[in-house]
């Protein structure tokens, strides 16, 4: 197209359309006007995203073996089984022996957590859907895959899923702005609500304005109704930064997640809640403060002008 007035004020049009069906879109939900075309969008172009990714990527097809993990709880010891044989057909290189890490992470999570996860992987990310942090992955309808489901990854709280399609699903992840999640202080039980902020730390708000909060304190969810959107347990990240309390309602605090939302690749579906909350016992164990080193000076005596030894 040449560049003349008439094609740049088209070009101007179609972006204020495209932000005017973003603000419906985000403002109606799950009632979203646009609900239905984005559906229609996810049944089309799902299973190209996925095809392109099974002819590039030579081990999606392994991944496939643990997507059935969490049909009951007490499968733990399959799933130790899969993973077994997943190492023994993922070879050595590299970007293998990474994967291989993260999924004996997110199978030790789902264990200690007592989640039923369906495993996949992240095979699109962008805004293409109206949201700003959002990633694709290879699993959908036909996998048993829900809206509204938690998504988790070895190190922590990953999003939920927005948008589900037969193959594919989209997922909001936990730093988008529209992103919120209830929390639980470990230990002190302090309730908050924590919200995404972009590649900067979760804000949370405390519902405890006189909460005792110091640096270095973890978070995990509190759990929704009926378990949607969220499980309980997950952890959520760590007390980066305190606000001092200035006689509000409310006190915030910024956490630094515990997933990093730039590096995923295998994750995990909750497609079925815990028995029970399990509380704290999913956090990572605390790391050991680096022991401060003690230096012992020892003074030797000096001799004396006449051979003898000088008394201090």
């Amino acid at each position: 197209m040449r560049d003349t007035r008439e094609s740049r004020l088209l070009l101007v049009l179609l972006i204020a359309i495209a932000f005017a069906l973003i603000t419906v879109d985000i403002r109606g939900g799950q009632d979203s006007p646009v609900e239905g075309a984005r559906q229609a969008a996810a049944t089309v172009f799902g299973p190209i995203e996925n095809g392109v990714s099974s002819a590039v990527d030579p081990v999606g097809n392994a991944i496939a073996a643990v997507r059935d993990s969490g049909s009951r709880h007490d499968r733990i010891a399959q799933l130790e089984h899969d993973n077994a044989a997943l190492k023994a057909k993922l070879g050595s290189d590299d970007r293998n022996r990474s994967r291989l890490k993260q999924l004996d992470k997110m199978i030790r999570v789902a264990g200690e957590g007592q989640y039923g996860i369906k495993g996949a992987e992240v095979i699109g990310i962008g805004a293409a859907q109206g949201f700003s942090w959002t990633v694709t992955i290879d699993v959908g309808a036909n996998d048993g895959i829900r809206r509204d489901m938690t998504v988790l990854n070895g190190d922590g709280l990953v999003g939920r899923v927005t948008t589900v399609g037969p193959d594919t699903s989209t997922v909001l992840l936990a730093n988008d702005p529209d992103f919120t999640v209830g929390t639980r202080m470990e230990g002190s039980d302090e309730l908050g609500f924590a919200s995404g902020q972009g590649d900067r730390p979760l804000r949370v708000q405390l519902l405890n304005a006189k909460a005792d909060v110091k640096k270095g304190d973890r978070l995990v969810t509190f759990g929704s109704e009926a378990d949607k959107p969220f499980v309980p347990g997950v952890p959520v990240g760590v007390v980066s930064r305190v606000d001092p309390s200035g006689g509000g309602l409310t006190r915030t605090i910024y956490v630094t997640p515990f997933a990093s939302f730039t590096k995923l690749d295998v994750v995990g579906v909750v497609v079925q809640a815990p028995k029970k909350d399990p509380r704290d016992t999913v956090l990572p164990p605390k790391p050991q403060p680096t022991p401060t080193p003690t230096v012992t000076v020892t003074v030797t005596p000096s001799a004396s002008a006449d051979g003898g030894q000088q008394t201090p």
